[in-house]
């Protein structure tokens, strides 16, 4: 079965690849059929960020920039967009882009292996939250010929340099090794020390460099402004768009762009593997060597990438990546966003989508349990003789064993249904792993409560990593409904909950530890309840010990 061709922009020049088989990485395309080997290959499985590259798709008319694990996206899927690599961001004459010259003066490389990765999410970090304030900021810079630079205007800021992050810069007027004076324009600085751990989460480096690194990000906005040309790039993308209109159905790789295309080729092609996001498919290649004749993307399918908010709940499309999903829910719960950055790193959750975290329904999955805690429901939708069907069930009757689901040959899920919080809700999710950031839990506990006139009269509590699939504690939910919210009644609960589940022992946990911890959770929660704080790594605050 043929391939389509992807076509995607470059260095602001299109880019056309053919006969691409379906399950080729995009980190193979780049470094093999390219020559691009400045993106590393680290760990092949999206946790260590080395293969990290940019994409720039349109969106409201705009341009949005995600860095994104190359090493388990699969090429085809970035058809369409613009895409960037460390080797594309210094200018022709040579002069550094402020992610790299940032690295190189705050001394943030020292193998140098996983830097290509590091610069290129500060290079996201630099679109997203340091080139929007380029059009007042760029005011403050003095006219040309003020004073000397790399080939550009004078840095020389109007009022005394800000004191900098970094301490390897030189101070005001000292040489710099590009010839000239080293000077920083005065401008308030986007990028702050919690933004830049929060975005780097998903870069590790094996020489423990962190420090400098993280000083790199805070000094980006000092150097030379490096601004993108969007509205040719736009232009550019709006050209090849018609051309990826097409039927849906005749590629091994098949990439709708609207829900009846993504129906009607579920429906003639039922044993197509599909992809939303791929952090998780990426593996079967990467890791199993599997192969699939035909995949089905619903990453491009436009209705699924919506965000619909209504009176009582917000509906997701499954398509919608998982740092948007997360973005809705934390809104209207903020106290979900240290939970939110701790699902792996920015790079999986900006490839990831919600949909596919969900139909994949791994035991150890992190949205499922909040899911679940919140009441959740899925859609579901196919189209049979000619008619566009639905159904929706709630989250946790959509799994009926390991990676096992009710969804019939021809279904796809399409939306996840979330309610929206009520007076007196009190809502806590625990992550429990042997890393901080960036890793699989152990267990996953969320738990969803709400007390009038000192009996519990509701409760929901969603469980991962302690059965076979995501799982509702049904259980210990009946031993805290209708009872009075004392320690009395939390000791029993945690007694049912410690008992409810029949975990197994793998490398992250052994199974007695599990159950241990289910308990140990649901007497942090209780401790919660009644004011204290000071008892988990979320309230640690190294400036404070400092």
């Amino acid at each position: 079965m043929e391939t389509k061709t992807i076509q995607f922009i470059r260095r602001g020049e299109l880019v056309s690849l053919g006969n691409v088989p379906p399950t080729r990485t995009l980190l193979e395309v780049l470094r093999e059929d390219l020559s691009c080997t400045g993106t590393k290959e680290g760990c092949g499985e999206g946790d260590c960020g080395a293969c990290t590259v940019v994409l720039g798709e349109m969106a409201h008319g705009k341009l949005t920039y995600r860095a994104i694990n190359s090493c388990i996206r699969l090429a085809h899927s970035i058809d369409g967009m613009a895409l960037w690599t460390v080797e594309d961001l210094a200018a022709d004459d040579g002069m550094l882009h402020p992610a790299q010259e940032a690295m190189v003066h705050c001394h943030g490389s020292q193998c140098g292996f996983c830097t290509p990765g590091f610069v290129m999410s500060l290079f996201g970090m630099y679109q997203n939250h340091i080139a929007p304030t380029l059009a007042t900021s760029c005011a403050a810079l003095p006219p040309e010929g003020a004073g000397l630079a790399w080939g550009g205007p004078a840095l020389a800021a109007v009022a005394p340099a800000p004191v900098t992050a970094c301490a390897a810069l030189p101070p005001e007027g000292a040489f710099a090794p590009g010839g000239g004076p080293l000077a920083h324009r005065a401008v308030a600085n986007p990028i702050t020390r919690e933004l830049a751990v929060e975005e780097l989460s998903g870069n590790l480096c094996r020489c423990t460099g962190y420090r400098p690194i993280l000083d790199a990000a805070q000094t980006m906005a000092h150097w030379p402004a490096a601004p993108l040309d969007e509205t040719d790039l736009l232009q550019k993308l709006k050209q090849i768009a018609p051309e990826r209109r097409g039927p849906a159905a005749d590629s091994a790789y098949m990439l709708p762009q609207n829900l009846a295309a993504l129906l009607s080729a579920r429906a003639a092609h039922p044993d197509a593997q599909i992809v939303a996001g791929c952090t998780d498919v990426g593996l079967w290649v990467t890791k199993m060597h599997m192969q699939f004749g035909q995949v089905l993307d619903v990453t491009q399918v436009q209705e699924l990438r919506r965000i619909e908010r209504y009176d009582n709940h917000v509906a997701i499309g499954a398509a919608v990546p998982l740092t948007d999903a997360f973005a809705a829910l934390v809104a209207e719960r903020p106290q979900l966003k240290t939970f939110a950055n701790r699902f792996a790193g920015l790079p999986v959750r900006n490839s990831g989508t919600l949909g596919g975290n969900v139909a994949n329904g791994s035991p150890i999955g992190d949205s499922m349990p909040l899911l679940i805690a919140l009441g959740a429901s899925v859609v579901l939708m196919s189209e049979r003789n000619g008619k566009v069907g639905h159904r929706e069930m709630a989250l946790e009757a959509l799994y009926t064993g390991y990676r096992k689901n009710v969804m019939a040959p021809d279904e796809v899920l399409a939306w996840i249904k979330v309610p929206g919080p009520v007076s007196g809700e009190q809502l806590k999710a625990y992550k429990i792993s042997k890393r901080y950031d960036d890793d699989i839990s152990a267990v996953c506990l969320v738990l969803n409560l709400r007390v009038a006139d000192g009996l519990v009269d509701h409760v929901a509590i969603g469980a991962g990593g302690v059965a076979a699939m995501p799982v509702r504690a049904v259980r210990t939910e009946a031993a805290l409904r209708g009872q009075p919210w004392t320690l009395a009644t939390v000791q029993q609960a945690t007694a049912t909950l410690r008992g409810e589940f029949q975990p197994i022992s793998d490398m992250r946990a052994s199974a007695a530890y599990r159950s241990e911890v289910l308990g140990n959770l649901m007497q942090r929660f209780w401790l919660e309840s009644q004011g204290l704080q000071q008892i988990n790594l979320e309230s640690f605050d190294v400036k404070e010990l400092a």
